[in-house]
């Protein structure tokens, strides 16, 4: 008969007590399926979030789902109260029934119907909503991070845009310097307006460059206060992530619970191909219209046994999926922490460098002022110390927007308990 089977006939099964009275009890399932312990959203609400209590990613993140509309969290109502209807299916079904006789009299009549044995059925739909409510509950978390992931990313766009715009205003006042110098030694008649000329230019390179840093930063921050419920302007900071212990990611949660409702729509459609026992008919006249009935959803055919096959080969194949699913993530998830470590590594070189560029600027300023080095001759080398800041100011970025992707791909940028 299976398990979760719904029917009149379980007493009669070996091993099984019969009731202590002799009054006749209705066989029902030994827990309802809004109050079975969901793993998936066990693993959900367990879930802690790396963002650093305190730190401006924390504020970030506080301030953009204060200001979510919540629409995956009102689906996931929706998808509970299924459930909890679906948890009563097991119950008896009512309906009044009202026919006009042949003499015009109006006969009312309730019409009562209550299933034995379904192959299974019920407790499948009773899977099948509990199933949906998971897939809701996994939507509500990724719906979560994402909010969250999009208002860091504009964040670290912000705090980008500064600090090249920081890193512009100061070689501006450097190379601004150095066009005061040139001018001075083109009145004079000592260098050419050559030079001059492409001082000025340079200069205007770097300002367009500054403009487009504070442009940046002035279109990120406005975003991110316009999908806040606070204003987060003066949030600054990179420093706001932990580690996590996590190394499942939502795909594969949404890969399991998709096989869950895969397999229990399986099971509802294998129990439409074989028949079932019902009791039913109208009460009316002290219930001498309760008769049984055994009845089929679907009609056999000479393509029948097939189509159970196929039903079969769901349930193999909605496995598979969750294994490749966990595949793709951990190769995913190695990927990430191999890019992040590569990151680091590259920005602590690029610092080096730049340490590197310094030395070399300093000494050619000194060779300059001893009338050993010409103006143009510091200009290069300053240029070259400038992309060295560049190279490590976008390596720095690049790593902090790399542990966002990791920390969204695992679901860890809002506490499950919380959403």
């Amino acid at each position: 008969m299976g398990d979760g089977t719904v029917s009149r006939f379980l007493q009669a099964q070996p091993d099984t007590s019969a009731p202590s009275t002799g009054e006749t009890k209705t066989a029902a399932p030994a827990a309802d399926a809004t109050q079975d312990v969901s793993p998936i959203i066990a693993e959900l609400a367990t879930r802690q979030s790396v963002l650093t209590q305190g730190s401006a990613y924390a504020q970030v993140a506080a301030g953009v789902l204060a200001a979510d509309a919540r629409v995956a969290e009102a689906e996931l109502h929706v998808a509970q109260l299924r459930a909890q209807a679906a948890s009563k299916n097991w119950w008896p079904t009512i309906s009044p029934r009202i026919t006009l006789t042949s003499l015009g009299d109006l006969v009312a009549d309730l019409v009562i119907n209550q299933v034995l044995f379904d192959n299974g059925r019920k407790k499948a739909e009773r899977d099948l909503a509990k199933a949906d409510v998971e897939l809701a509950a996994v939507a509500l978390s990724e719906s979560s991070n994402d909010r969250v992931y999009d208002g860091l990313v504009l964040y670290l766009q912000a705090e980008e845009g500064r600090a090249a715009a920081d890193l512009y205003g100061q070689a501006l006042k450097d190379m601004g310097q150095f066009e005061w110098v040139m001018n001075e030694r083109v009145k004079g008649g000592v260098s050419d307006f050559s030079d001059l000329h492409v001082l000025k230019q340079k200069l205007a390179d770097l300002r367009a460059r500054d403009a487009a840093a504070r442009e940046k930063t002035a279109r990120s921050v406005a975003e991110l206060n316009a999908m806040s419920a606070v204003s987060l302007s003066d949030q600054r900071g990179l420093r706001g992530m932990g580690t996590t212990h996590s190394n499942t990611s939502l795909d594969v949660l949404r890969a399991k619970v998709e096989r869950d409702r895969q397999l229990a729509q399986a099971k509802i459609a294998r129990a439409a191909h074989l028949p079932g026992l019902s009791a039913g008919g109208g009460i009316r006249n002290g219930g001498e219209g309760l008769a049984l009935s055994v009845n089929t959803e679907q009609m056999l055919g000479i393509g029948t046994g097939a189509s159970l096959q196929a039903i079969e080969a769901t349930k193999i194949t909605a496995d598979r999926k969750v294994t490749e699913a966990q595949n793709i993530s951990q190769r995913a998830i190695e990927s990430d922490q191999r890019s992040i470590a590569a990151l680091k590594r590259q920005a602590a070189e690029a610092e080096g460098l730049t340490a590197q560029a310094k030395t070399n600027l300093d000494l050619f300023q000194r060779q300059y002022d001893a009338g050993t080095r010409q103006v143009m001759d510091v200009v290069s080398v300053y240029e070259t110390f400038l992309r060295s800041l560049e190279k490590q100011l976008d390596l720095k970025f690049q790593a902090a927007r790399a542990e966002l992707d990791a920390a969204k791909r695992l679901g860890v940028l809002a506490d499950g308990a919380k959403i």
